[in-house]
């Protein structure tokens, strides 16, 4: 392509770069965050046992660099020439004028996200099983991070991106809820265990009571 040819290429994308360059984040950020998800629910799985330290720095940098797309697909729109926001209204929810039902869900999902990726960092200080309690919530983080692309997102109805959201988040969704159900088996299993340990003690003393109380006896 000739340089002719180029000028005005680039003068009708000039206008949009800051909008485009925000997109192009968030859809990566998308992508990334989905895949780092699925690395995540992947760790103690059966089908890749043994392979934890490796799925561990997969989940890790997969997990910064979501953090970095996000800052990214928020702070390009700081030159956005539509929307002109400030970074008070980028940071805080419920704040922005634009869609902002739908931008304050994706506040609320970066900064979930921010803070409980982050506190990977210090679970020594919180404690290894207070910190696998608090991460549990990435997972709705990251739900959250999906109403908001598929809300808001300008590209959100193209059937392109339709596709490629399904072939990263379905997946996930799927892991996600093999997690959910597998733990409420073992709950369930962890009753039933319990109540076994417990009914022969309770039954004898029935069987005592009903007997001194049986007239036939």
């Amino acid at each position: 392509m000739s340089a002719h040819q180029l000028t005005p290429l680039a003068t009708a994308v000039a206008p949009h770069l800051y909008w485009i360059t925000s997109r192009a984040a968030g859809t990566a950020a998308l992508v990334l965050s989905s895949l780092s998800v699925c690395v995540g629910l992947s760790i103690d799985g059966r089908l890749l046992r043994g392979r934890g330290p490796d799925l561990r720095v997969a989940h890790e940098a997969l997990s910064l660099a979501t953090l970095a797309a996000l800052l990214l697909h928020g702070l390009a729109l700081l030159g956005d020439g539509f929307l002109h926001p400030s970074l008070f209204e980028l940071a805080v929810p419920f704040v922005g004028r634009y869609r902002t039902l739908w931008t304050s869900a994706g506040i609320v999902a970066f900064w979930s996200m921010l803070l409980l990726g982050l506190s990977y960092y210090a679970r020594a200080r919180i404690g290894p099983r207070r910190w696998r309690m608090l991460h549990r919530f990435t997972a709705l983080a990251w739900i959250l991070g999906l109403v908001h692309a598929l809300g808001e997102g300008t590209d959100a109805g193209q059937t392109w991106f339709e596709v490629m959201t399904a072939i990263v988040v379905l997946p996930a969704i799927a892991l996600l809820a093999m997690r959910w159900l597998g733990a409420g088996s073992q709950r369930a299993r962890a009753r039933a265990q319990q109540a076994l340990r417990t009914a022969p003690a309770g039954s004898e003393l029935q069987d005592r009571h009903s007997g001194a109380w049986n007239p036939t006896t």
